[in-house]
C-alpha cells in the first residue's frame, strides 16, 4: 500500500520487543536469585533460645520464652557427690535473682555414673521436696555425645567445653549467647558473679527504657 507521498507503509515490525524479552526474563531470574541469597543471609542465626525441649512433665516446650532473661543451665544429677552442694546453692541463686530476668534451667542426665536413674517424675520430686527447687526443669537428656540434644549441641559447638560429669554450668546471656562455661568442680559461688553481672546490665537497660 501507497502512502500520500508514494512510499511503501512499513508496518511495525512485531518482533521488536521479543529481542529483548531473553534478557529481560534473564535478568529478572537473577533478580530473584539475589533476592533469596540475600533474605538467606537476613535469617536470624540459631541461638540458644530458638531451640525446644520437653520438660520433666513431658510437655514440648520452646526455650524462646526465656529470651531476654539471663539463664545457668545444668545438667543435674541426682545421687552424685557435688548434688547436695549444687542444688543448694542453685536453689539460692535462682531464690536471690530469679525475680531480675534470671533463671536456673536444670537437665537431669544419667551419662556420667548412672548417677540419675529414677524418672523424671521422681527426680522432679527429688529436687522440689529436697530442695525446694523452684527453678524450671526438663526432661532426662544426654548432654554429651552424638545422642546430645541440639540445646546441649549448640552450648558445646559455641565454648568447645563438652560436659564430662555432672553439674557443668553454661551461663547463657538475654540474646541466647553463650559466655561461659565452668565444670563441676567450680562452685556456685564462684560463677555468680559473672551472673549478677549479666542481670545488673539487664536492669539498668530497662531503667533507662523507663
Amino acid at each position: 500500500m501507497l502512502d500520500p507521498e508514494g512510499s511503501v507503509e512499513h508496518k511495525p515490525s512485531s518482533s521488536f520487543p521479543k529481542v529483548f524479552l531473553i534478557p529481560l526474563a534473564m535478568l529478572l531470574a537473577i533478580a530473584a536469585l539475589l533476592l533469596l541469597a540475600f533474605s538467606a543471609t537476613q535469617q536470624k542465626e540459631p541461638d540458644f533460645y530458638t531451640f525446644k525441649v520437653v520438660n520433666i512433665r513431658g510437655k514440648l516446650v520452646s526455650l524462646e520464652k526465656y529470651r531476654g532473661s539471663v539463664s545457668l543451665v545444668v545438667n543435674v544429677a541426682s545421687e552424685c557427690g557435688y548434688t547436695d552442694s549444687h542444688y543448694k546453692a542453685l536453689q539460692q541463686l535462682q531464690r536471690d535473682l530469679g525475680p531480675y530476668h534470671f533463671n536456673v534451667l536444670a537437665f537431669p542426665c544419667n551419662q556420667f555414673g548412672q548417677q540419675e536413674p529414677d524418672t523424671n517424675k521422681e527426680i522432679e520430686s527429688f529436687a522440689r521436696k529436697t530442695y525446694g527447687a523452684s527453678f524450671p526443669m526438663f526432661s532426662k537428656i544426654a548432654v554429651s555425645g552424638a545422642g546430645a540434644i541440639p540445646a546441649f549441641k549448640y552450648l558445646i559447638d559455641s565454648t568447645g567445653e563438652e560436659p564430662t560429669w555432672n553439674f557443668w554450668k553454661y551461663l547463657v546471656d538475654p540474646n541466647g549467647k553463650v559466655v561461659k562455661a565452668w565444670d563441676s568442680t567450680v562452685s556456685i559461688e564462684e560463677i555468680r558473679p559473672h551472673v549478677t553481672e549479666l542481670v545488673r546490665k539487664i536492669i539498668l537497660k530497662k531503667k533507662d527504657e523507663l
